[in-house]
């Protein structure tokens, strides 16, 4: 039975229609997060999407040691509980140890495991015991049944909120690929599934010092991924991504947003009217 999640005003699981993750990579500025914050909801609230909101304060896990990382937990935790009074939004982003778990939980409705640590035992049973929802991204080196394990160690703390994010598998080097059978496979675990689009296109380490990426593709895989069954689509979103401090390549502009929603939001109903998800 698939267990149903809800964090403030949104909800992932069931037959209801998708809900959409969604903003920067990181935060750049705190003007600039505020402004796609305010389009997404308008964006949103326009085709009637539940909408949670991304960004992360650090992404320590970057390719270069020069690389911009974002402005750190505590500003960065400022600006997102910014979000949330303004734009009355759920707030999602990342934590990369443990020391990071007790300040992010006091702001963050949905805490998120990294995929490149996916595997942390310690990690993963620190947020399950916030009680907080806990978004657990596949790692690339992992098959999706291997997400077993981690859902055993977050719920190994009475901790039951659970997402699972596909964010594509490792395929030779610099390259990502979806199976899209994974998204079936996790989902059957019980859990809702989230498809994370925009990662799945990335070309890790493919531009020498930064990531590399072929956003012409999000949409492709976003309506394929919606014609599975999927709870949630994961989009990292920006004004002009040819210039976005981290992840450009593989970010969606923003105006491109509401047409693409509103194809995937379409498939994702045929697809749950028909099959009685």
């Amino acid at each position: 039975m698939m267990q149903k999640v809800t964090v403030g005003s949104a909800s992932f699981g069931g037959s209801q229609a998708l809900t959409l993750i969604a903003g920067p990579c990181a935060i750049e500025n705190e003007d600039l997060t505020l402004r796609i914050a305010d389009e997404l909801k308008k964006i949103t609230g326009e085709i009637g999407c539940q909408l949670v909101f991304k960004a992360s304060y650090d992404k320590a896990n970057r390719t270069s040691v020069t690389s911009f990382r974002g402005p750190g937990i505590e500003e960065g935790l400022r600006i997102l509980q910014r979000v949330k009074d303004e734009f009355e939004l759920p707030v999602i982003s990342d934590v990369h140890d443990v020391s990071q778990v007790t300040a992010a939980a006091e702001v963050l409705d949905i805490i998120q495991i990294p995929a490149f640590l996916s595997r942390q035992t310690d990690l993963l049973v620190a947020v399950g015991e916030t009680g907080k929802v806990v978004n657990v991204k596949k790692g690339q080196f992992l098959a999706p049944w291997d997400m077993e394990h981690g859902i055993n160690k977050i719920t190994s703390t009475g901790n039951k909120q659970i997402l699972l994010t596909e964010r594509g598998a490792s395929f030779g080097y610099n390259n990502l690929v979806t199976d899209m059978r994974s998204l079936v496979i996790m989902r059957e675990m019980g859990y809702p599934v989230i498809f994370d689009a925009t990662h799945s296109v990335q070309l890790p380490g493919g531009a020498g010092g930064a990531s590399s990426g072929q956003r012409q593709y999000v949409g492709a895989l976003s309506r394929a991924a919606a014609a599975t069954g999927i709870d949630g689509l994961f989009w990292e979103v920006h004004e002009n991504p040819d210039r976005a401090l981290c992840d450009g390549p593989n970010s969606l502009p923003l105006a491109q947003v509401k047409s693409m929603l509103r194809q995937v939001l379409a498939i994702d109903a045929i697809f749950k009217q028909e099959c009685g998800v």
